[in-house]
């Protein structure tokens, strides 16, 4: 027996030893694996953590399960690739290190200057990058990192470029002034897959623009109705019928308003008094209305720094400043009927916790409503036909639904945004002359100052890293990949984008399986935060308990799309089970080695001796058991149900070899009977073989030192040894 087993296990002096012998034999890439180049692909693209500082629970959740796949596959004889990779992360990034500027120095990014700001941005990246491989590295994840990629690199760079090219040609990307959402805090336009709605206590105010104007609106922000255009009403409100397509002059607050009486379906009879002032510049459906009704008048009466652009008494006020003037103002005219105390879903801005302001700007935009040349669809249906075919699966299920409802109700993609830092728009400029694409190499040419939405970039991830636009090898060998595994929450923001862009680009779909992990939650059910201070780092858990055991705690009782509670108590109870599959080796390497022995037969491995001939009745059942165990395991993570495989294994590890199987064994293997005592010894090294085998997806490093040891070895590692059939 290993000297080692007479230590008990010890996962911190393990772990990192085990993966470093694993990198250096370069079997993490399929290239290097035995008849490579006859091994059918298994493919994963790692969704890229931002590059923003380091991983939590569920990025944890994510890589394990991707590596169990992996594992599996490899262990089946796939030429199984894991791309692993970082996403720069635009905004993230860029507010971060600002903010941090801004603490330290005192200094603005203008201050600082467009150059000195991404130089400081590309050194915190390359930084934080580093921490994210070590933490990878760390939670295990057999990745190929000589195929690492990054959003924001060269390559991509590429890639991002030439497809936004292709999409101006097709006239599908195009340049107009539209109503976006707005943070003032970050300065820039925003998805509104990046919206964060917060319900906050609000007022309801109903009142008149004059004493002569002849019906009361009700609304939360009175002070955008100096912006106010029309009124609408419901086409079928009797209440109003007499006054719709009639025109008033009034002042409201200073500002003089030329509002049209206008009936669209889209209002809403029951909401305050059933009467909307339409402020078009400020709303993205009063936009809409506006523009059924030919209404030209869209000027904004607030600026990206969401202040008041009109004259007189509001004149460059903070909006919320301005809301107490004109409540004011309405009850010195004796224009305010009524003042509520209601509830409003506030739009705030992801990344920076700024209040979202709806405004008209010049912007780049991706049409998904409009026939591409020669295809004969738009970009929504290339989103929807592969999920609806089955050509993609959704996991769960009922998450396709969703998937379908988001997409029919997709409007215009903006792409651009007024940051510094990332892909920078491929367009040139000079007077009138535009050029799309590669830089002009004549002087006077001036580039967009916009760069593109972090999401157009990391929706070519699944063909941009594997060499596209070029012909590469990897790419024809490599795409479509099989299975893309993410939260939920980003199904919108990157599965959609990524079928979007790859559907377009190749004519292809980008994976084959969605698999959509839960979020993970403390004890009491509440989202891991800082704030709250229930945080678990996966990295502090592999220190404490092993990666294994932070692995198993992670998938069982796990479902695809489903919120999981984690505790460090279910933590220790894996590593409770790392050391009792520990003590289970130690026992029948140190009682069974030798006894098993004796069947050895002439230059037949240990792996393929004993024949079960040899075997007892009892035991013959006993084999036939783990087969079952085999064939069910296999069948659960061919369907992705892998936090059964994993519970199935573990219950037989624990509660059927260890309490009874070596129980029973003790008094044979003590016993007289010479073949009894073979006999049984064999079908314990065969038991626990197979067990590693079974187990090592899920827990690699301790099932990879375990399988060093054995006689029945058959591979270098157990990660390249043959999965049981």
């Amino acid at each position: 027996m290993d000297e080692k087993f007479l230590k008990p296990y010890d996962p911190e002096g393990t772990e990192g030893r085990i993966y470093a012998e694993w990198e250096k034999s370069g079997l993490f890439n399929p290239d290097n694996l035995p008849d490579s180049t006859k091994r059918k692909p298994f493919v994963i693209m790692m969704p890229p953590p931002n590059a923003t500082g380091i991983l939590h629970m569920g990025h944890a959740l994510g890589l394990t399960i991707q590596d169990i796949l992996i594992r599996y596959k490899r262990m089946q004889g796939f030429a199984a690739l894991w791309l692993p990779g970082t996403d720069h992360a635009a905004i993230a990034t860029q507010s971060k290190v600002e903010k941090q500027i801004k603490k330290d120095e005192g200094l603005s990014r203008h201050d600082l200057g467009r150059e000195e700001l991404l130089k400081r941005i590309d050194a915190f990246v390359a930084e934080s990058r580093q921490t994210i491989q070590k933490q990878t590295r760390i939670l295990g994840a057999s990745c190929d990192w000589s195929r690492e990629a990054f959003t924001f690199d060269e390559k991509r760079n590429k890639a991002v470029n030439t497809l936004f090219k292709k999409m101006y040609d097709a006239g599908l990307i195009y340049r107009g002034h539209r109503i976006v959402n707005w943070d003032p805090k970050g300065q820039t336009t925003i998805s509104d897959d990046e919206i964060v709605y917060e319900e906050r206590a609000a007022k309801l105010y109903t009142f008149r623009y004059s004493k002569n104007f002849p019906i009361s609106i009700a609304t939360t922000r009175p002070e955008t109705k100096v912006g106010d255009v029309a009124v609408a009403v419901h086409p079928d409100d009797a209440r109003y019928k007499e006054f719709v397509g009639k025109e008033y002059d009034t002042v409201f607050c200073d500002v003089p308003l030329h509002i049209k009486i206008v009936a669209d379906k889209e209002v809403d009879p029951a909401f305050g008094t059933g009467a909307v002032g339409l402020t078009p510049a400020h709303s993205q459906i009063d936009w809409e209305i506006a523009d059924r009704h030919l209404l030209s008048n869209k000027n904004t009466v607030i600026n990206e720094y969401a202040k008041m652009t009109v004259a007189g008494r509001l004149a460059d006020m903070k909006t919320t400043e301005a809301r107490d003037i004109v409540v004011a103002w309405l009850k010195d005219e004796e224009l305010l009927e009524k003042e509520e105390d209601t509830t409003q879903n506030i739009a705030t801005a992801e990344r920076t916790g700024g209040i979202i302001e709806p405004l008209p700007k010049l912007q780049w935009w991706i049409e998904v409503n409009k026939e591409i040349p020669g295809r004969g669809k738009t970009l929504k249906e290339l989103m929807l036909e592969p999920v609806r075919s089955g050509q993609i699966k959704i996991i769960p299920e009922h998450f396709e639904k969703t998937y379908f409802n988001w997409i029919e109700n997709l409007r215009d993609w903006c792409i651009s945004r007024q940051i510094w830092y990332g892909h920078r728009i491929p367009v040139w400029y000079r007077g009138e002359e535009v050029v799309v694409g590669e830089a002009p190499k004549e002087e006077g040419w001036v580039q967009d100052e916009d760069s593109l939405d972090t999401w157009f970039s990391s929706g070519l991830w699944t063909f941009s890293t594997l060499g596209w636009p070029d012909a590469t090898d990897d790419l024809a060998r490599f795409h479509p990949t099989d299975v893309m595994i993410h939260a939920y929450e980003i199904l919108f923001f990157w599965t959609a984008r990524m079928i979007l862009m790859t559907e377009f680009a190749l004519n292809t779909v980008p994976f084959h399986t969605v698999y959509l992990t839960g979020i993970i939650r403390d004890e009491k059910g509440r989202k891991l935060s800082k704030s709250l201070g229930n945080g678990i780092d996966p990295i502090d858990i592999a220190k404490k308990f092993g990666t294994d055991a932070g692995r198993m705690a992670l998938i069982i009782g796990n479902t695809p799309g489903t919120d999981m509670r984690m505790s460090e108590e279910k933590i220790k109870g894996y590593k409770h089970f790392a050391n009792k599959l520990w003590n289970i080796a130690r026992f029948v390497l140190t009682n069974a080695v030798a006894d098993a022995s004796v069947l050895k037969n002439g230059n037949k491995t240990w792996a393929s001796a004993p024949e079960r001939a040899h075997f007892s009745a009892h035991e013959h059942e006993l084999l036939a058991e783990l087969d079952t165990i085999t064939s069910d395991v296999t069948k659960d993570i061919e369907e992705f149900r892998v936090y059964m495989a994993a519970e199935k294994i573990y219950h037989y590890a624990w509660h059927e070899l260890a309490d009874k199987i070596i129980e029973e064994s003790k008094p044979i293997l003590a016993g007289t009977d010479v073949s009894a005592r073979a006999s049984r010894a064999w079908l314990l090294l065969i038991l626990l073989d197979r067990v590693l085998r079974l187990l090592h997806p899920f827990m690699p490093f301790i099932t990879e030192e375990i399988y060093q040891s054995l006689p029945t070895k058959d591979a270098e590692f157990l990660m390249v040894a043959k999965w049981p059939v």
